[in-house]
């Protein structure tokens, strides 16, 4: 991609990477080996023993916890959560490194929108969305789960600057497109809104607007040339942006994803257009997402079972069936319900499911997959900084030489301890979306944890030279199909299947407003509820799915 940067090619890098021979640490949060273990299992393999509860989950990802809430919010109390990993949570999942709680995964979740109705009385439970004077409140009593400042910096020509569009040393003309950019955006969201969730805007079962189509049908690249956007300032910040919540840049990410990414939430603000603006509220802990991800698996229904990998979905005369490995024990266990919750991406649901309906065979073909990598580093003390913006809690580098690379989060900046901000240790948790590279994926299998650290420790130490010597520790968590890509034509095709699902029931808020829900994905006895049915992989898609899936399997 043609970029400017400001450190030399990635070769030439990786030739003066820092040496790290005392540096720990390998592989953690992710058991690949038991997804391989699942696919390669031997169908027909007879269970040990059978189970029998009234609705069970597939998946204990966002979707699934919200299911297993929304269950219990309807009054059944009868229920089974499978998981495959050690912990739910799925792309939420929390860790520690040295006792430092981090992410493994998502670390923030923006205010939610009018439109996310399902995730604002889900924070409201959690104690975080109040009404105070007549005006909805965030981020608890004292607001100390919202990000404190300062939020974003980036590092540019040498030094660190506040927020991540490039500003500083930029021309007129590169301003100028920022604010033809700006317009455009504001100008399409008039014509056809973009909600988040998306899904609420395919309700009342009517299809996407004419302009929506026509954005899904092109990349965001080509979007951007036909309106002659072509600064390359510009381009590096959206290509940032779609890495950052879909896992692959610009040039495969579908025009109406590129401009969701800002006209569902917070729009675009050139420099100078949104003075006196109120910056847009984050949500975020030490241990990112993990946080909302472990209080909603304490408030659902039923029996939480981790390590247990799905075998088979089947329906049966009177309900269905689930076949599933208990991986601690070997055996196969057998549950029998009158539903089945089907929280698992797409490509697993189309081989889990016997037989698997049409349209999830089809997601599986259609849909691309972005692997991703997080490697958390524990810093002994505070590192030194290159001039320029404080320290942050998103510290991006401009035309990161590591591929996919979107920079690191300090998972020390919420602490309350002024003392501990300054002089404690911490953990950075540094992200690499792969969905550009063709052999991502076999690289995340393949290559050792050695290879992800050399590239990482040697980008980061650009702007932090005593780098090397003040980490000690840095763990690695792979995710070879991390979260769906909205390629061009993705969202015509979801909204398609959307359009032949019955009508959602509605539902009462904790403000006694009533909403409706929206369909879900299914048949008779299988209900599916995953973010891979919105096309791209964000909270607010995956638990609104999710809660609507556990109502209906109520129902």
């Amino acid at each position: 991609m043609d970029r400017r940067t400001f450190l030399a090619a990635p070769l030439a890098l990786a030739g003066c990477a820092p040496q790290t021979p005392g540096l720990e640490g390998g592989f953690t949060g992710i058991a690949m080996d038991r997804g391989h273990a699942l696919r390669d299992r031997l169908e027909g393999a007879a269970p040990a023993v059978t189970h029998r509860t009234r609705v069970v989950i597939a998946g204990g990802g966002i979707a699934g916890l919200a299911a297993a809430r929304a269950l219990r919010l309807a009054g059944v109390h009868d229920g089974v959560l499978l998981e495959l990993e050690d912990e739910p949570g799925g792309n939420s999942r929390a860790g520690s490194v040295g006792g430092i709680a981090c992410p493994l995964g998502a670390h923030y979740l923006p205010v939610p929108g009018d439109h996310a109705g399902e995730v604002q009385d889900l924070l409201e439970e959690l104690g975080l969305r109040r009404r105070v004077a007549g005006r909805w409140q965030y981020g608890g009593d004292d607001g100390r789960h919202l990000c404190h400042s300062p939020q974003e910096r980036l590092f540019l020509h040498g030094h660190w600057q506040e927020g991540l569009l490039p500003v500083q040393g930029v021309g007129e003309s590169t301003l100028a497109q920022y604010r033809r950019f700006s317009r455009r955006v504001d100008e399409l969201a008039r014509v056809a809104p973009f909600t988040m969730p998306a899904l609420k805007a395919w309700m009342p079962n009517r299809p996407p607007a004419p302009i929506h189509q026509a954005l899904d049908a092109i990349t965001l690249d080509d979007w951007l040339a036909r309106e002659g956007l072509d600064d390359a300032y510009l381009r590096w910040y959206l290509d940032y942006c779609c890495r950052d919540d879909y896992g692959a840049g610009s040039a495969r990410v579908c025009a109406w994803a590129g401009i969701h990414y800002f006209a569902s939430r917070h729009g675009f603000h050139a420099p100078g257009d949104d003075e006196g603006a109120e910056r847009e509220g984050v949500l975020t802990w030490p241990e990112g997402n993990g946080w909302l991800a472990r209080r909603l698996a304490a408030l659902g229904a039923g029996q939480v079972r981790c390590g247990t990998g799905v075998l088979r979905i089947a329906e049966t005369r009177h309900g269905v069936e689930v076949d599933a490995l208990d991986h601690a024990s070997g055996r196969i266990e057998r549950w029998q319900a009158d539903r089945c919750i089907v929280a698992l991406p797409a490509f697993v649901a189309a081989r889990v499911v016997q037989p698997a309906p049409a349209f999830v065979q089809e997601a599986a073909r259609r849909l691309q997959w972005a692997p991703w990598l997080v490697a958390n580093l524990r810093i002994g003390v505070p590192l030194a900084d290159r001039e320029g913006a404080a320290p942050a809690w998103d510290n991006v580098l401009y035309s990161d030489p590591v591929p996919g690379g979107l920079g690191y989060v300090d998972a020390g900046h919420q602490r309350l301890d002024p003392g501990a901000l300054l002089a404690g240790p911490t953990v950075l948790s540094y992200y690499q979306a792969l969905g550009d590279l063709p052999d991502g994926r076999a690289q995340l299998a393949e290559r050792p944890w050695t290879h992800w650290r050399d590239a990482i420790l040697a980008a980061l130490a650009v702007p932090h030279p005593d780098l090397v010597g003040r980490a000690t520790r840095m763990q690695v968590t792979r995710y070879g199909h991390a979260m769906s890509i909205p390629v061009p034509g993705t969202l015509g095709f979801l909204s398609k299947i959307g359009l032949q699902c019955p009508p959602g029931k509605r539902w009462q808020l904790s403000n006694g407003e009533r909403v409706p829900l929206p369909p879900t994905p299914g048949t008779a006895r299988l209900l599916f509820a995953h973010a891979d049915w919105s096309g791209y992989s964000v909270f607010e898609e995956a638990f609104t799915r999710g809660h609507a899936a556990g109502l209906a399997a109520a129902g």
